[in-house]
């Protein structure tokens, strides 16, 4: 019988987990992972041809949803023109010159396979250009899986008891200095004792990898500033926010302009794509112009390039973030109504119902994350409420039973697409329902 249990069963005899991500294992929320065989739209169908409206997007890309007609087509085109070339070829041009020609502090990029190949490639240059080995990063963001930032990350290890990876050595994080996100006083305490030694200043302007934790601007402008006045390199991680949020990512609402930047995800609508951007005198250090060496045989496949242009150039063109941003709204503060309706009483890990708990959503432009209300807004790992990943779990299960699926893990965020018009959203708050009200 082929079903998810079953595949599951046989997958974890031949990959670590039976997965080739963590995260898509289930373990932060339990039970047997879906396998999922098509996607069209805002649908997933399983194995077992369930259906399910997506709330996780692949972890954010489809911006247009699954397979859109329009970048459906270019991809359709591609399969007739190459699959890779492994040489020089006009498709990352045509995305690399739209791309410069519309972000201001974008002025060279390099594409690469994915984030964590950017954000690697970014720290390299980084040292190049600084002379310096030390890299800041904050508690809370991730930002892949390299040795030097796998440091109090967030994303597929949040909620398990460590946040470090085995195998890595002292030795390779023995320059990365790590503080809590939102706070001012740690942040210039580190920077008057190692300020001069740290080539990179690494963060997620919009940190949605350990739950939505928006920072405020006042926070952002003092690391920029201090970032400038040590001659640190301020490198902003977008491969989540970036054409997320805006076209122009968080830089721009911001109002902040990074010296190196990173994207992925939503860069190649899907596939596997990265990419590390920023000045021209940063970028004009990397091989084979300068001396910081990256290469990659299949980085600028065709398919994510001229399908990436062509996702990117209807976004430019149509300017869906206004809608996306009401269509979240709508669709977070009807969830919180019959989170508020059904799920308050939820255990905790210790098996304790607060007689005061109700949720809340946290939003930005089209990312959402459901929590525990509390007085101030949740800006660091430390002040996420005892218990959130016990009482999403069963939210989840609830959820997915009846056709809903949100990514399986109370730390990562939600997405809506284009696709999410009003008909679909009712849709899924009808199912939810459902759902929760057997809770």
């Amino acid at each position: 019988m082929t079903n998810s249990l079953n595949l599951f069963e046989r997958s974890k005899k031949v990959s670590p987990g039976g997965v080739h991500s963590p995260v898509r294992s289930f373990t932060s929320v339990g039970g047997t992972p879906v396998f999922f065989k098509k996607a069209e739209g805002t649908k997933l169908w399983d194995v077992e041809n369930n259906e399910y409206i997506d709330f996780c997007l692949s972890f954010g890309p489809l911006l247009y949803g699954h397979r859109h007609p329009d970048i459906a087509k270019v991809v359709r085109e591609t399969t007739e023109l190459a699959w890779t070339f492994g040489a020089a070829e006009p498709y990352s041009l045509y995305l690399a010159e739209f791309i410069t020609e519309n972000i201001p502090w974008v002025e060279k990029i390099r594409f690469v396979n994915s984030g964590t190949e950017a954000v690697m490639s970014a720290l390299r240059v980084g040292r190049a250009a600084t002379g310096r080995n030390k890299i800041l990063k904050f508690d809370g963001c991730y930002h892949g899986h390299l040795d030097s930032l796998l440091v109090k990350a967030g994303s597929g290890l949040a909620g398990e008891s460590s946040s470090d990876s085995a195998g890595i050595g002292s030795e390779q994080i023995s320059n990365t200095l790590v503080i809590p996100l939102d706070d001012e006083i740690a942040l210039e305490d580190l920077f008057e004792r190692e300020g001069t030694n740290i080539a990179v200043v690494a963060i997620e302007p919009l940190p949605a990898n350990y739950g939505l934790l928006i920072q405020r601007k006042e926070f952002m402008q003092k690391l920029a500033n201090l970032s400038r006045k040590f001659g640190c390199l301020l490198l902003f991680d977008e491969v989540i926010s970036g054409f997320r949020v805006s076209f122009k990512g968080m830089a721009w609402e911001l109002g902040i302009e990074p010296d190196l930047v990173c994207y992925g995800k939503i860069l190649g609508a899907g596939f596997p794509v990265g990419a590390y951007a920023g000045k021209a005198k940063y970028m004009d250090l990397v091989a084979p112009q300068g001396p910081v060496y990256q290469a990659g045989t299949l980085s600028a496949n065709p398919f994510g390039m001229r399908a990436g242009l062509a996702m990117l150039e209807k976004a430019f063109k149509e300017n869906p973030y206004p809608i996306l941003e009401e269509t979240t709204n709508y669709f977070t503060t009807n969830m919180i109504n019959l989170l508020n309706k059904y799920a308050t009483k939820i255990p905790d890990k210790e098996g304790k119902i607060k007689s005061d708990f109700q949720w809340e959503a946290v939003a930005y432009g089209s990312l959402f994350w459901f929590k525990e209300k509390t007085e101030h807004s949740v800006r660091s790992v430390s002040n996420i409420p005892l218990g959130h990943k016990e009482r999403f779990a069963k939210v989840f299960h609830a959820l997915l039973k009846h056709g809903v699926y949100l990514a399986p893990s109370g730390y990562e965020v939600g997405f809506l697409s284009t696709e999410h018009n009003m008909q679909i959203l009712n849709e899924a708050l009808n199912r939810a329902e459902e759902g929760l009200s057997k809770l």
